[in-house]
C-alpha cells in the first residue's frame, strides 16, 4: 500500500565519548531510507549547538538567526513525523538531546506525532529517559505513539555500521523497528490529512 507520509526528522542524543548511538540512528534511518521516506538526521555532535541563549523563534529579525537553525528549522516543520533515538544518561534525557529541541518553537514540531527509540547497556533500554521524552515531545506539539522501542544491552546489538550483528539480533530489531514505524505511519498519515484538510486548533 503506498503511503502519504514522505518526510521523518531523527533527532540523536548521545554525544558521549564512546557512544553506540549512532550506530542505532544508522539502523533507523536505513529503514526508513528503505521505505523511500526523506529522512533529516540532527546529530548533536555534528550540530555542535551551545547552550541554549536564544531560540530560533526569538530571533526579531528572523534573517539575523544563524542560517543552520533557520534551515532545519524549515526542516522540523515540514516533516511528517519526528523520531528521537535517545541515550539514557542518570536515567534522564541527554543534556545534549533536550538542548537541540529547544531550539526550535513547539509551532515547528505541533500536529505531527513522534517515536522515541531508547537504548543503554542495561537491561532497561533507556525506558526511564523514554517515559521522560513522552512528556517533554507532547508539550512540544508532537505526541507520541504508545509503542516505544527500548534496546537492551545496545553494545551486543550493532556493529559500527548500524547493522544487527548476527541473525538473532537482526530478527529482533527489525520486528521492534517495524512494531513502532507502523504505528508512527499510521499517525502521520492521519495527522498530515488534518493538516492538508482542516484549520489547525
Amino acid at each position: 500500500m503506498a503511503t502519504s507520509w514522505k518526510k521523518v526528522v531523527v533527532f540523536l542524543g548521545s554525544t558521549r565519548d564512546g557512544r553506540v548511538g549512532d550506530r542505532v540512528a544508522k539502523f533507523v534511518c536505513k529503514t526508513l531510507t528503505e521505505k523511500k521516506l526523506e529522512v533529516v538526521f540532527v546529530d548533536p555532535l555534528e550540530f555542535d549547538l551551545p547552550l541554549l541563549k536564544t531560540p530560533v523563534h526569538f530571533y526579531p529579525d528572523p534573517s539575523k538567526a544563524p542560517p543552520k537553525l533557520v534551515a532545519l528549522n524549515k526542516k522540523i516543520a515540514e516533516a511528517d513525523a519526528i523520531i528521537v533515538v535517545s541515550a539514557e544518561y542518570n536515567h534522564s534525557i541527554p543534556p545534549a538531546l533536550s538542548n537541540t529541541l529547544d531550539y526550535f518553537s513547539p509551532k515547528s514540531y505541533s500536529n505531527k506525532p513522534s517515536a522515541i527509540v531508547t537504548y543503554s547497556p542495561s537491561l532497561v533500554g533507556g525506558a526511564r529517559a523514554g517515559i521522560q521524552l513522552r512528556s517533554m515531545l507532547g508539550e512540544l506539539g508532537c505526541v507520541t505513539v504508545s509503542n516505544m522501542f527500548t534496546i537492551s544491552q545496545v553494545q551486543h546489538c550493532f556493529d559500527e555500521n548500524g547493522v544487527p550483528k548476527d541473525t538473532t539480533q537482526g530478527s529482533k530489531m527489525n520486528s521492534g523497528l517495524e512494531k513502532l514505524l507502523s504505528q508512527l505511519e499510521w499517525w502521520a498519515n492521519a495527522a498530515k490529512h488534518q493538516r492538508e484538510n482542516c484549520t489547525a486548533f
